[in-house]
């Protein structure tokens, strides 16, 4: 072979690039497998809830918002009733939270009719549901799809966040607990 010919031939060092990028993305592929996506952390924690001023679903000529809700502790559960993950958390919520908390429903992105008509169907756990029908107060919470559950202390600062359907683990291991320190610290 000529020397220009040896020039021009690509270095075996050039073939293991690919294999070696490769390798490289499938290490960070895999690492990301490791986390668990309802654990997303909320830029919005210890943070004041944003605000909101939305008809109540039962007495549309009524508004509701965050600063009404101002003095003692509340929970905010984003729902809809094309919702097949609100379905799977709704008994929960109705046999864990419903009664512990002023509890809002935040009707996301749904018809009022078929809202109601869910409700109707399994049930109404919330002191009131408010209905976000353009889905902007859900975009201002940083709601990335429903189900998800907020924990709001008495003076309007949210302090819990959970992605996804509850589980009966969440609830009796951090919403429960979370409630009980934040309505006796609202009562001192």
């Amino acid at each position: 072979m000529s020397e220009e010919a040896v020039a021009q031939t690509p270095s075996r060092k050039f073939h293991l690039v690919p294999l070696g990028i490769f390798i490289l993305l499938c290490m960070v592929l895999a690492a990301g497998l490791r986390f668990d996506p309802k654990l997303v952390a909320s830029p919005l924690i210890d943070k004041q809830a944003p605000h909101f001023s939305l008809p109540v679903l039962a007495r549309p000529d009524e508004s509701v918002s965050p600063e009404s809700l101002r003095g003692k502790p509340w929970v905010l559960n984003v729902w809809a009733s094309w919702c097949t993950a609100c379905l799977q958390e709704h008994p929960l919520i109705v046999d864990l939270l419903a009664g512990q908390t002023t509890l809002v429903g935040l009707n996301y992105k749904d018809a009022p009719s078929a809202a109601r008509s869910w409700l109707d169907n399994w049930g109404d756990p919330y002191t009131l549901s408010v209905i976000d029908q353009d889905g902007q107060a859900g975009f201002d919470w940083g709601v990335y799809g429903v189900p998800e559950t907020f924990v709001i202390d008495e003076r309007g600062l949210i302090r819990y966040k959970h992605i996804g359907p509850l589980t009966r683990a969440a609830i009796k291991e951090d919403i429960l607990p979370l409630l009980r320190r934040l309505q006796a610290n609202s009562q001192t």
